[in-house]
C-alpha cells in the first residue's frame, strides 16, 4: 500500500512496465484482488488489456482459481472489455474450481462479443466442457470449428479418456487429420490400456519411439498400457530401459504384477524397491496387501500393517478395505473384524470385504448379522454384497436364509438383477442340501444359459445323492458348451466309477483326450519365516523335496497308528 501511494504521487502509475509489474504482483495474492482492481482502474487500460489478463492469469494458476473469475467480474463492472486472450484463462479457472455455471456464462459472453471463431477460445471451450463430461456441447463446439489444430483434437480426446469413454477416444483419434502431439499419444495409451487394445497400443508405442525421446512420464504411460494388456514381458522391458525410475514406475509394475496374478513376483519387486531406499506410498502398499492376500502371506501382511503405523501413513478406506481382505484370506478373521471396527469410515467395498471373508471361512450367521447391520446403517448393498451373502449361506448350509436373501436382492427395495454367479451360488447351495429338483427348476428359470460351474455344482449334488442318470444329461449339456474345464469331466468320470460304469468312464476319459483337456495339477501355498513356498501335485523340484517326503511319511505312519488309514504305504 505504501508503494501504491508512491506510484500515485510520482506518476509512475502511467508507465506500462510498472503497470505490468503491479498486475503480476497482485495476481499472486488472492487477498489483494479487489485492491488490485481499484489500483488498475486508475490506469488508461484502453491502450492494452495485458495488465488485467496478467493478473487474471496469476489467479488462474494459483490455489484459489475462483479469485480469477471474481476479478474478471469486478473489472467487467468497471468497464473492462475482455478480449480473446482473457477468455481462455477465465475458462481454465472455471475448470479448476468446477465452476460449470460460471463457465457457461463466459461462453455466453464469448458468443455475444463475436470472438467464438478464435481458435484458442474454441479450444478452451472444448477443454472446459470435456473436463465436465458435457460432450454434447464440447462436440458441438468442435464440429463447428472451421480450423482444428492438434490442441483441438487433444482436448476432446483427453476429455473422453478422463470420462472413461475410451471407445469414443479411440474412434476420434483414428479420425485425426493432423499429426498428434505427445499429450494426444499419452491419452491414447491410457485408452488402449483400459480397452486392452494391444495392437493400437503397440502402434502408438512405435510412433512415440520414432518421433520423440521417451522420458519418464511417457515411459510410465507405455509401461502402464502393456500392464493393462497383461503383456508383462514388454512392461518389464520398458521398466528396465527407463532413464530413471520414480514411485509411479514402481507402482505401475508392482500393481500390474498383482493384477496379472503374479503376486509372488510383485512381492519380490517390492522387496527390491525397499532395498533401494524408496519409501512406498499408499497405492503400492494396497497392491502389496492384495498380493499377500492372494498368497496367504500373513507375516508379510502383518509387516505391512506395522509399517503403515510406524511411518504414520494416513489410513483411508482403500487401505483399510485391502487390510480386511488380507487378514480374512490369510485366516485371521478376528483381525479382519478388529480392523473393520476400527475404521471410522466404511464404504460398500469395505462391507463386501468383511462379508466375503466371513463367508469364506463358513461364518454364515456372523455374515448375516453384519449384513443386517449394513442395511441399518443406510449403506446400499450391491451385487457383490449379495454374492458374498449367498456364498455364506451356501457354505453354512443356511438354505432358508439363502432363499430369503436371493428374493431380497430382486425385491423392489434393492432391485438388483442376479448375475450368473448368484444363480451359481443358489444352485450350489440347493445341491449341497440334496434339493436337486429345486436346483434344476431354478436353472430353467435363469435368463441366461448355465455355464460349466453351474453344471459342476449340479454334478457334485448328483455324486452325493447317486443320481447317475441325471449326470448323463449334464454330460450332454457340457458337450454343447464345448467346455475346456477339466474338473467337471473328472467329477463326471468319478461318478460313473463309483457306480462301476467303466465303459462310461473310458468314454469320458477318451473324450477328454480328443478335446485336449488335461487335468490341472492341484497346488498349495504356505509361508514359512516370511518366505512363500508353492507346491504342485506331482512336482519334485523343491530343494527340500526329500526332507518334505520324509516328514510326510512320519505323519502318515502316526495317522496309521491312530487308526485313520488302513495302510500308510
Amino acid at each position: 500500500m505504501q508503494i501504491h501511494a508512491q506510484l500515485l504521487t510520482s506518476g509512475f502509475i502511467c508507465d506500462q512496465l510498472v503497470v505490468n509489474r503491479v498486475a503480476e504482483f497482485f495476481g499472486k495474492f488472492a487477498d489483494f484482488g479487489e485492491y488490485g482492481c481499484d489500483l488498475l482502474k486508475q490506469i488508461d487500460w484502453s491502450i492494452s488489456s495485458f495488465p488485467f489478463n496478467l493478473m487474471i492469469s496469476g489467479y488462474a494458476g494459483s490455489d484459489t482459481p475462483r479469485a480469477a473469475v471474481l476479478v474478471y467480474r469486478r473489472m467487467m463492472r468497471n468497464g473492462f472489455m475482455p478480449d480473446m486472450y482473457t477468455f481462455p484463462v477465465v475458462l481454465k479457472s472455471c475448470a479448476k474450481f468446477l465452476g460449470i455455471g460460471e463457465g457457461r456464462q463466459v461462453h455466453g459472453v464469448v458468443v455475444k462479443m463475436g470472438v467464438l471463431s478464435d481458435l484458442v477460445v474454441q479450444n478452451s471451450l472444448v477443454h472446459f466442457y470435456g473436463g465436465f463430461g458435457d460432450f454434447r456441447v464440447a462436440s458441438m463446439v468442435f464440429d463447428d470449428m472451421h480450423v482444428r489444430d492438434v490442441v483441438s483434437w487433444s482436448c476432446l480426446i483427453s476429455g473422453y479418456v478422463r470420462a472413461g469413454l475410451f471407445d469414443e477416444a479411440i474412434a476420434l483419434f483414428l479420425r485425426m487429420d493432423v499429426k498428434p502431439n505427445i499429450a494426444t499419444l499419452v491419452s491414447m495409451l491410457v485408452a488402449c490400456g483400459r480397452m486392452r487394445h494391444l495392437s493400437l497400443g503397440k502402434e502408438i508405442h512405435g510412433l512415440i519411439v520414432r518421433c520423440v525421446r521417451v522420458d519418464l512420464v511417457v515411459g510410465n504411460a507405455i509401461m502402464d498400457m502393456y500392464v493393462k494388456c497383461e503383456c508383462l514381458c514388454e512392461a518389464k522391458q520398458i521398466f528396465d530401459e527407463l532413464p530413471e525410475i520414480d514411485i509411479v514406475s514402481w507402482t505401475t509394475m508392482i500393481s500390474g504384477l498383482v493384477q496379472c496374478k503374479r503376486p509372488k513376483e510383485s512381492l519380490q519387486r517390492f522387496h527390491k524397491m525397499l532395498a533401494l531406499g524408496i519409501e512406498p506410498d499408499r497405492l503400492i502398499l494396497t497392491s502389496v496387501l492384495s498380493a499377500c492376500a492372494s498368497l496367504g502371506a500373513l507375516d508379510y501382511g502383518r509387516w505391512i500393517d506395522g509399517y503403515i503405523d510406524f511411518r504414520d501413513i494416513k489410513w483411508d478406506t482403500h487401505i483399510g478395505t485391502t487390510m480386511i481382505d488380507m487378514y480374512a484370506k490369510c485366516g485371521c478373521v478376528e483381525m479382519a473384524l478388529w480392523t473393520f471396527n476400527e475404521m471410522p469410515f466404511k464404504n460398500v467395498y469395505t462391507w463386501n470385504a468383511l462379508l466375503g471373508g466371513l463367508a469364506m471361512h463358513g461364518h454364515g450367521r456372523e455374515a448375516l448379522k453384519h449384513f443386517e447391520e449394513m442395511i441399518k446403517s443406510g449403506m446400499r448393498p450391491n451385487e457383490v454384497t449379495f454374492l458374498a451373502i449367498l456364498t455364506a449361506c451356501c457354505h453354512s448350509g443356511l438354505v432358508d436364509e439363502g432363499r430369503r436373501c436371493f428374493h431380497q436382492m430382486i425385491s423392489q427395495q434393492h432391485n438388483l438383477s442376479p448375475r450368473l454367479e448368484h444363480y451359481g451360488c443358489m444352485v450350489d447351495m440347493l445341491c449341497r442340501a440334496q434339493l436337486l429338483d429345486e436346483a434344476r427348476e431354478l436353472i430353467k428359470t435363469m435368463p441366461m444359459p448355465p455355464d460349466v460351474l453351474i453344471w459342476g455344482a449340479l454334478l457334485s449334488g448328483c455324486k452325493a445323492s447317486g443320481a447317475v442318470e441325471l449326470s448323463q444329461e449334464i454330460l450332454d449339456s457340457l458337450l454343447e458348451l464345448e467346455s475346456q474345464d477339466s474338473g467337471v469331466y473328472v467329477l463326471l468320470s468319478n461318478i460313473h466309477a463309483t457306480d462301476q460304469r467303466w465303459p462310461e468312464v473310458s468314454r469320458i476319459r477318451r473324450l477328454m483326450k480328443e478335446k485336449g483337456i488335461k487335468k490341472a495339477p492341484g497346488s498349495s501355498v504356505i509361508e514359512v519365516d516370511g518366505k512363500v513356498h508353492e507346491f504342485f501335485a506331482g512336482e519334485a523340484s523343491h530343494p527340500q523335496n526329500e526332507d518334505l517326503h520324509y516328514f510326510l511319511n512320519i505323519l502318515s505312519s502316526n495317522l496309521y497308528l491312530e487308526g485313520h488309514f488302513s495302510d500308510p504305504f
